[in-house]
């Protein structure tokens, strides 16, 4: 039987986070700076991940550093993560486009809110993370505590299978500061779920001198252009892989999940389209 445990959707998604890194590259900010606390309190206690070590936290002094740290890990061939929300997100969509671009499995969780426009709002909208449509990186949301924890595991296991960085984010407030009482998913469950072989052709991939190779060059749109189509078969494959990984963590904890889902009447003429915690409530919308 899964341990029971009363956290916040924050605490949820950053047990699997550390879980599954080996670096995680963290600067504040409202609301998701638990997420990066979490982490860090962890590594402090000496708590070992799945992959044997003790995750390297490393605070930067903002979070463009952040991104660029994480960026810089990837090429290494370490397991990275980041956690952010509104203009902390927008400061990092230049590696965000870079860590795409060069098909870097990673995860960036987001506890989602409004931009600051006219004034400041730590509450709201996806505004932040609708910015980031663009930079490649494939979107998974939670609605609940319990689906911030099983997300985020569906999110690092297909990032892996997909080489297709993940932005996995949930309601800032309405479901990152939230405390239930949900179902932990063990670490080493966790690691009879990970791709082996795709750990292996990613670190196969990371700069090292013992097999130089390279990368980051300048291009003409001749080339250019063909590195840009040659990704698609990567983003053309992702839906099925992330209902694949779906598939898997439902089998572990008999919580099932699909890219969507449909509740209403079957001969109907209009739907709502709804996106993290409104899911959650969809029997009262009318």
């Amino acid at each position: 039987m899964a341990k029971k445990i009363m956290v916040d959707g924050n605490t949820a998604a950053a047990q699997i986070a550390f879980a599954c890194s080996e670096v995680a590259a963290i600067y504040p900010i409202t609301p998701s700076s638990p997420m990066a606390e979490t982490c860090d309190e962890l590594a402090s206690l000496k708590k070992v991940n799945i992959w044997g070590s003790i995750p390297q936290v490393v605070e930067m002094e903002s979070e463009g550093g952040a991104a660029g740290a994480v960026h810089g890990a990837l090429t290494t061939g370490s397991m990275t993560s980041t956690f952010t929300a509104s203009q902390g997100l927008l400061l990092m969509i230049p590696n965000m486009y870079k860590i795409a671009g060069e098909l870097a499995p990673c995860v960036f969780h987001v506890s989602a809110r409004s931009l600051a426009c006219q004034g400041l709002c730590i509450f709201g909208d996806h505004g932040d993370v609708m910015a980031c449509r663009q930079t490649g990186f494939a979107m998974l949301a939670s609605n609940s505590v319990q689906e911030a924890m099983d997300m985020a595991l569906v999110a690092h296991l297909a990032t892996l299978k997909s080489s297709v960085p993940f932005l996995h984010f949930f309601d800032g407030f309405r479901t990152s500061h939230e405390i239930q009482k949900i179902d932990a998913i063990d670490y080493e469950d966790i690691a009879k779920l990970v791709d082996w072989d795709a750990v292996k052709a990613f670190r196969e991939r990371a700069l090292n001198p013992e097999h130089p190779h390279q990368a980051g060059t300048a291009q003409n749109p001749d080339i250019y252009f063909q590195n840009r189509e040659a990704a698609n078969k990567h983003y053309l494959a992702t839906p099925e892989i992330v209902e694949a990984c779906m598939k898997q963590v439902g089998e572990l904890t008999g919580r099932h999940y699909n890219l969507f889902d449909y509740v209403g009447a079957p001969d109907a003429e209009e739907v709502i389209i709804v996106v993290s915690s409104p899911t959650g409530r969809h029997n009262t919308i009318q």
